[in-house]
């Protein structure tokens, strides 16, 4: 029993190696390229949002303004013939 020694089995001695393709550095590229311009065309269309936003609300405002103007003008001119109506009725008396 204790005169032969166990056999055993050694695994291969030999190695694959693979070398990395040279496409995926290209994909990468391609990828994180694509990723940049994704978010150059974001901030560039939310400042185009941003500028149309601030348009209709400066566009709502003028319309306000343009209307109190017309109310103003409204109001004087009917002020104004209040008092050249009164004043001329009082000449009269």
């Amino acid at each position: 029993m204790g005169d032969t020694p166990l056999e055993r089995d050694d695994p291969p001695t030999h190695f694959t190696t693979t070398e990395p393709s040279r496409g995926s550095g290209v994909v990468f590229a391609l990828v994180a390229l694509a990723l940049i311009l994704a978010i150059g065309f974001f901030y560039l269309t939310n400042d185009r949002r941003d500028d149309r936003q601030a348009e209709a609300v400066t566009s709502a405002a003028q319309s306000v303004d343009d209307a109190a103007r017309l109310v103003g003008d409204a109001a004087k001119n009917a002020a104004d013939k209040l008092r050249d109506g009164n004043g001329s009725k009082a000449a009269d008396q």
